[in-house]
């Protein structure tokens, strides 16, 4: 009985949460919240559903290759809302501020359409600063998305969108509008904005 309650006791949870370099146990406990947080850490490392994944995860979403996903914002976590499904294996970078619909896709390789055993290489997907990918959106390989893009509930993005503060939508999504600058927490400073991050 002492050894289940140690187990369970939250400075034994703080050493195993393995928090990636930058980030606190302040800062996820603050985005994540306490509850939330012990649910995750508990399926994660316990029952070792996307335990490769050292970030939070959602129990239902699948994140594969995980060491080929670069956040520039080791707060971003991609794969906290349900069903979500990110294939990495050409790459993805994602920006500050980034926020995954449920069961939002992000695929970086193909299959060889003359081999289905074989991935097709291609340039990692690279997603801005402040982007919104809505419910059930699917961003397909090579795809760069500017800041602050907002992605509709279920598009499917094929193309590169470059231009910064937009909304895309349909399948193949389009650009739909402009977007007023973004003003919300994670918002960049001027002075940063032109700063390549890479």
């Amino acid at each position: 009985m002492t050894g289940l309650c140690r187990m369970f006791s939250l400075s034994h949870w703080l050493r195993f949460c393995r928090l990636p370099s930058g980030e606190t146990c302040s800062e996820r406990l603050r985005i994540v919240g306490l509850r939330r947080s012990i649910q995750l850490w508990l399926v994660q490392r316990l029952l070792r559903v996307n335990a490769s994944v050292p970030w939070p995860v959602h129990w239902t979403s699948h994140i594969s290759f995980a060491d080929r996903i670069m956040r520039v914002d080791p707060t971003t976590y991609p794969g906290l809302s349900p069903s979500v499904h990110i294939q990495a294996m050409n790459g993805v970078r994602i920006g500050r501020n980034l926020r995954l619909g449920p069961g939002a896709k992000v695929i970086s390789a193909n299959h060889n359409l003359t081999d289905y055993l074989q991935h097709v290489d291609a340039d990692p997907i690279i997603i801005g600063d402040n982007v919104w990918i809505g419910a059930n959106a699917c961003i397909l390989p090579g795809v760069r998305l500017g800041n602050h893009v907002v992605v509709a509930a279920g598009a499917v993005v094929t193309k590169s969108f470059d231009e910064d503060d937009i909304l895309i939508a349909g399948v193949p999504a389009r650009k739909l509008r402009d977007l007023p600058p973004y003003e919300g927490a994670g918002r960049i400073p001027a002075e940063l904005s032109s700063l390549d991050g890479t």
